[in-house]
């Protein structure tokens, strides 16, 4: 197995597919697979997952593989030392959906004002990266409930690929060598970041060159052997919180020891005669994503041109209707209420709908005028796994922006979160600038930050029709919403709905931002009352659809993307 996982030019050449940027239908040709598929932003890790398939895996199988491998070979947002959201649709066990909500919680000596300054403001600095933003991780236990409880395969045969890529090796490409080199000055701020991702005499591995992480390897073993006691207990969890602690970190053993991750039952909505399952809070993303379509059901989309100024206006209404109630009602229902049927049911959302102007933009001060208390002054990965048996994963993890805290603690070789700032940082005051104070959300001890990660599963007739989800911070749900439509509405088949040009609105700051193919609309989007702001990219929407019995991967390559199946 060495040999096979250090070759990753022969690993593309044989199971890699590569799936071009075009607009054509499923009936023109675009690449299908007959059996299974997985879809990541990292070819090698989408390998591993077929390669669970090919052995008798299921989805669930082959979704906690590919997780592992991307700790290894997207060290960006792949991890053992953050968290994320998995759903789970079972074909064998008559459509039973489960959500897994491993999303990382703040540690006990946290505080909900511990990230301000004397003048009692947000200090950027605390709250940025370092030790003292790390939640407590949940991916491990996470990948542990869902292979227990779902997977057909042994533990150690899902994790062994991760083990095998950590301690043999695996062959830097070139997105991975340049986001690399762009840490420069963080690795020189944190020494031992720098240590793990650079030669031994500092230099930056370059594209074609083979890549061991021994230390990595040696915390994947700890796991390989002991499920999630080998990271929550023993000589991991000793040195992680050591290396925190003299670091200022405030993670202890007792945290460690005490984090869970939770089984959750989906939100289901329906849009169109399909139904939406998304996970429910600590996620944010499948409670706003029904509500926002929910209320586009209501207009006629479909007959709408998709890159008008109409209709983006249309689409940023929702969203910023969206944000809005994000940020008014959700957090932790382990530690606030949510009355998830009233936010996701079709008469919440209808007062909402009814005061849209398609003439005009909504003022989102008016909008939020009763949550709002002054005026102003991310890196994720998604999957997505469909098995022969019909059986589908949607997985999105992250250690939030690229790389995390940067905080590696001495001998574990894995990068740690910073996703204490995903919390509402300043207890009551939100503002204009896109800050939120709001009490669901605040920081207690023990409790799950909120979350916009939104894996999702469209069914059709009851069984998987679209898998997807995407990174992004804020602009998770938005992507997801507008792959959704562009499937349901306007027809595209999944790589055309990848592909096409997305924007995002979340409430507050007031403007709309656009992908740069649709910067020609900044006029007219401008005249009916918006502003307007263009970004180069975002999002990473690694989607599946299946359609005749046929597996269609989309791949999004704004980051870079694999697709692998058979």
């Amino acid at each position: 197995m060495k040999k096979i996982f250090s070759l990753a030019s022969l690993i593309a050449l044989l199971f890699v597919v590569a799936v071009s940027r075009h607009l054509a239908s499923p009936e023109a040709g675009v690449p299908s697979f007959p059996n299974a598929a997985v879809v990541s932003v990292d070819p090698i890790a989408s390998n591993v997952g077929v390669e669970i398939l090919k052995k008798g895996g299921n989805a669930v199988d082959a979704a906690v593989a590919t997780g592992f491998a991307l700790a290894v070979t997207h060290p960006t947002a792949g991890n053992l030392g953050g968290g994320g959201f998995m759903m789970i649709y079972m074909a064998d066990r008559v459509g039973q959906v489960a959500g897994i909500d491993y999303r990382e919680k703040a540690p006990e000596r946290s505080t909900a004002r511990m990230f301000l300054d004397e003048r009692g403001e947000v200090d950027a600095v605390k709250s940025g990266v370092g030790y003292l933003v790390i939640g407590v991780p949940g991916t491990v236990r996470g990948f542990w409930e869902a292979s227990t409880r779902y997977g057909k395969l042994d533990w150690k045969t899902v994790v062994e690929p991760a083990v095998k890529l950590a301690r043999d090796g695996f062959v830097v490409d070139s997105v991975l060598s340049r986001s690399l080199k762009a840490q420069s000055g963080r690795m020189e701020e944190y020494p031992e970041f720098g240590r793990v991702y650079r030669k031994a005499d500092k230099s930056f591995y370059e594209p074609g060159e083979t890549m061991k992480l021994a230390d990595l390897a040696w915390t994947l073993e700890q796991i390989y052997a002991r499920g999630w006691q080998g990271f929550y207990e023993g000589e991991v969890a000793r040195r992680l919180t050591e290396g925190l602690k003299a670091g200022g970190g405030i993670i202890t053993l007792n945290d460690l020891a005490k984090y869970e991750a939770k089984v959750r039952t989906p939100v289901r909505g329906t849009y169109r005669g399909y139904e939406i399952l998304g996970m429910p809070p600590s996620s944010s993303g499948g409670i706003t994503l029904i509500q926002m379509l929910n209320l586009l059901e209501g207009f006629d989309l479909g007959s709408m041109p998709r890159r008008d100024a109409g209709t983006i206006h249309l689409l940023a209404e929702t969203m910023r209707i969206g944000f809005y109630n994000r940020a008014k009602y959700l957090g932790d229902t382990d530690f606030v209420h949510v009355d998830l049927p009233k936010l996701i049911s079709k008469e919440f959302i209808r007062p909402f709908r009814d005061k849209i102007n398609l003439q005009h933009a909504t003022a989102s001060k008016e909008l939020g005028a009763d949550i709002i208390t002054r005026e102003g002054g991310s890196e994720t990965t998604h999957f997505s796994v469909i098995d022969g048996q019909g059986n589908a994963v949607s997985n999105t993890y992250t250690l939030e922006q690229g790389y995390g805290s940067r905080v590696i603690a001495p001998g574990t070789g894995f990068l740690l979160n910073n996703e204490m700032h995903d919390f509402n940082m300043n207890p009551g005051v939100t503002d204009t600038k896109g800050l939120i104070g709001t009490t669901p959300n605040l920081i207690q001890p023990g409790k799950r930050m909120l979350s916009a990660m939104t894996p999702t599963i469209i069914l059709k007739d009851g069984k998987p029709y679209l898998v997807t989800g995407s990174p992004g911070g804020r602009t998770i749900i938005n992507t997801v919403l507008q792959v959704v439509v562009n499937v349901i509405d306007f027809k595209m088949d999944v790589q055309a709905a990848v592909d096409e040009p997305r924007i995002h609105h979340q409430w507050m700051p007031d403007q709309i931002e656009i992908e740069r193919p649709l910067e020609g609309n900044a006029p007219s989007l401008q005249a009916l009352g918006d502003r307007v702001r263009t970004q180069a990219t975002f999002g990473d929407a690694q989607s599946i659809l299946v359609k005749d019995g046929k597996i269609y991967p989309g791949v999004d390559h704004r980051t870079r993307g694999g697709a692998a199946g058979y």
